[in-house]
């Protein structure tokens, strides 16, 4: 990827900051060499640079490395021109808490908060592989671990409304000995992130539900109700999130699932452990003492829970580091990935790429603007995730090649460029080489079934 330099107009929410509307602003030797040559690379070293200068409360050379970046950033240029903008948002607003007179900017999102029906979810979730591939491997994964059981209970913890099930709703119903009874339960609360949803986990169960009955799958949808005051849709990152840890390991503790009646057992975790805090201040107490994380407890609890196997899917990139240049570099060379696989088929003023962006730029938001609690976005890599659950007391369960062979006709659905490979105990979905999302299934190490 190439970005140009431009001299864009500076958009809306730039034109407060005087020296970034200055074109005759000082700038040092440094920024002045990178005016010629703004790819990728120095685009990054830019960002870096910009990083460096607010964490140690430089406004000024912020400042100029934001003019600087100005003239990059374009919302309708090329993928890392509007990679660059998301990313000079997410910095301008960091600087408005440093030092708010000088920035000009008062730090509330501007990013719009839209609500989906469930008809532009399914466009949504069709559009690049970046969901249907842990949706398939996954499913593959949980068709295989049930086989002979008369009863499936689904535990399932995700961000994408439920979207993955009508597929192993109709795999069952196609089961040789017949399809099993289905239970699905899912928590109250969700993650404030994209995509949101216009209607309630109810009506999603409702619609689950009859589908299942379309394909003669007995079925059962339950809520947890873990949370009187669980974050509604319209809450921003901004806010601090009152995630109802406690309330949700004391409901699963009090569940109870008859593994010699025939049940089988499923936890489900698509793109949902990265919002379980991990930082060391956020130790609890509790079953692991006082040096298990929240991370940890939930995994110890799912573990006595005894399932079958557990299905755990998520983006395969670090972007959990603690300093504001660690998250940048590995941010900036991760999230290009959907930003280049959209230039591929769709135009750049396409409205569906657009709000695909804005849904990134959220991110984007969350992982530069924010420390502490606020900071929600706190993902881990497929390799330390295997690390983690290995120290907890699961064992991988390979994917067998029946499911590697429905995730290969699935991406032979989409652009060139995608692919997969097999990394230690995941499979990966991967864009031009570059690994995207890490698909992975567990047993715990005493299951017996």
């Amino acid at each position: 990827m190439r970005a140009e330099l431009t001299k864009s107009t500076p958009s809306l929410y730039l034109r407060n900051l005087n020296l970034l509307n200055n074109p005759q602003a000082p700038l040092s030797g440094a920024l002045r060499g990178c005016l010629g040559s703004l790819d990728g690379a120095c685009i990054e070293k830019l960002l870096l640079h910009c990083a460096s200068a607010l964490e140690s409360n430089d406004v000024t050379l912020a400042q100029q490395v934001m003019w600087v970046l100005n003239n990059v950033a374009s919302s309708s240029g090329d993928p890392n021109q509007r990679l660059t903008s998301w990313f000079l948002r997410a910095l301008i607003s960091r600087a408005s808490r440093l030092c708010p007179t000088a920035v000009g900017f008062n730090g509330t999102s501007t990013i719009p908060r839209r609500l989906m029906s469930v008809t532009d979810l399914a466009v949504y979730v069709d559009l690049i592989p970046w969901h249907r591939f842990g949706f398939c491997a996954s499913n593959g994964a949980i068709y295989k671990a049930i086989e002979g059981y008369s009863k499936v209970h689904i535990l399932d913890f995700s961000i994408t409304h439920c979207m993955q099930w009508p597929t192993l709703i109709d795999a069952l119903a196609k089961r040789p000995e017949g399809p099993p009874s289905l239970k699905i339960t899912v928590p109250n609360f969700r993650p404030p992130v994209p995509p949101l949803l216009n209607v309630s986990i109810e009506e999603v169960g409702f619609r689950l539900g009859n589908f299942a009955k379309f394909r003669d799958v007995r079925f059962e949808f339950d809520v947890i109700d873990d949370s009187p005051c669980s974050l509604s849709s319209e809450n921003h990152f901004n806010e601090s999130p009152r995630f109802p840890f406690q309330s949700l390991l004391d409901q699963l503790s009090s569940l109870s699932f008859d593994h010699s009646n025939g049940e089988a057992l499923v936890i489900n975790c698509q793109n949902w452990l990265r919002y379980l805090c991990d930082e060391p201040n956020d130790r609890q107490s509790g079953r692991l003492g006082e040096e298990s994380s929240r991370r940890d407890a939930f995994l110890d609890i799912i573990k006595e829970l005894d399932p079958c196997i557990v299905t755990v899917v998520d983006e395969d990139s670090d972007l959990s580091g603690p300093s504001l240049t660690s998250r940048i570099t590995s941010c900036f060379n991760y999230l290009w990935i959907p930003f280049d696989a959209l230039e591929t088929f769709l135009p750049k003023d396409s409205s569906q790429r657009i709000d695909y962006e804005s849904d990134i730029g959220h991110k984007i938001e969350n992982i530069l603007e924010f420390e502490g609690c606020q900071r929600i976005e706190r993902l881990e890599s497929g390799a330390q995730l295997t690390h983690r659950m290995k120290n907890m007391g699961f064992l991988s369960a390979p994917f067998c090649e029946e499911t590697v062979g429905e995730v290969k006709s699935l991406l032979d659905e989409h652009a060139s460029g995608w692919g997969m490979k097999r990394e230690e105990d995941m499979l990966i979905l991967t864009w031009k080489g570059h690994n995207s999302v890490f698909a992975t299934a567990w047993v715990p190490a005493s299951f017996d079934g």
